[in-house]
């Protein structure tokens, strides 16, 4: 991605700056943040071997009211899945991914000029108090949250990873100055499962402002951009001032893990429909497991949003 982004000529590439702890406690946990800072170490003292993976969570069964003290009781009640480990130095590197998620919104706060925040790791299934998918902070909740402690009244988070962003809809879900909007695999058939259905619309202050697209297994670039155009529409009718985009590449047709048929081509255009939103707009890494065309893909969504290609 870091070659492509630089042979392309659509901007500077800029390192983040260190923003410290005060972003990620305005969204996540103060609890959870510190789990996460001493999950490896306590892993270790606990005469563990090789990366802390999760084994045990509370169920429908056993609700688990109560946090446990030991670091296998503790991974799975902060872990949702199975799939995302912990091992040296990933709080570190969740700490510096976030960091770039910040640059990015701040650039755009500054300057009004786009920006893309190249982050690793992804952000949008951590909740406020849940890792996993790959994911520990949430960075386009914490952009959000930083567009709107700078003055922007209403801000719209829009996530086109083939997975849906279970952890931007938690945390916003009963709010009304962010507009979340996903489109994603049916999770009756694609992970995570448990939430991103059609009738999950908000609660309380944020009834209304959660829009699922959920879509079958095969959906290819027409039907796909026709629930973009209606999720385009909303975000237009809601006032929204800036736009978040939590831009996943795995929508593409040979992506090993995910299921919908885009071509590398239908990125550009996908670029051209969200600058003919008119609002400015961030870019932040989530998904892509296509290594070889994900530097591809990323790059014709960022050309084709300025004019390109």
């Amino acid at each position: 991605m870091l070659a492509r982004i630089q042979a392309s000529g659509l901007g500077e590439v800029r390192a983040p700056g260190d923003y410290g702890l005060a972003p990620v406690l305005a969204i996540h946990d103060r609890d959870y943040v510190d789990f996460l800072a001493g999950c490896w170490e306590a892993w270790q003292a606990a005469g563990r071997q090789g990366e802390a993976i999760a084994w045990v969570w509370p169920t429908r069964t056993m609700p688990g009211r109560r946090i446990p003290v030991h670091i296998d009781g503790r991974l799975g009640h902060y872990a949702l899945g199975a799939d995302t480990s912990i091992c040296e130095g990933t709080f570190e590197a969740a700490m510096a991914s976030k960091d770039v998620a910040l640059a990015a919104v701040d650039h755009l706060l500054a300057t009004g000029e786009p920006a893309f925040g190249l982050c690793r790791p992804p952000g949008h299934h951590a909740a406020t108090d849940q890792f996993g998918g790959y994911c520990f902070f949430n960075n386009a909740a914490i952009a959000a949250q930083r567009a709107l402690d700078a003055g922007h009244a209403r801000v719209a988070v829009l996530d086109i990873d083939f997975h849906h962003g279970n952890g931007t809809q938690q945390i916003f879900y009963a709010r009304d100055d962010v507009l979340f909007l996903s489109l994603h695999g049916d999770p009756l058939h694609c992970f995570p499962h448990f939430l991103g259905h059609a009738e999950e619309t908000g609660e309380g202050a944020g009834e209304g402002f959660n829009v699922n697209y959920p879509l079958p297994p095969g959906t290819g670039f027409a039907a796909w951009a026709e629930a973009l155009e209606d999720a385009l529409a909303r975000i237009r009718e809601a006032g929204c001032e800036l736009l978040v985009v939590s831009l996943g590449v795995d929508t593409f047709e040979g992506d090993p893990i995910s299921a919908f048929r885009l071509a590398s081509d239908d990125f550009l255009e996908v670029g051209r429909r969200l600058a003919r939103l008119g609002l400015p707009t961030v870019f932040l890494l989530e998904g892509g497991y296509a290594v070889e065309e994900i530097g591809v893909n990323v790059v014709n969504v960022l050309a084709g949003f300025e004019g390109r290609g």
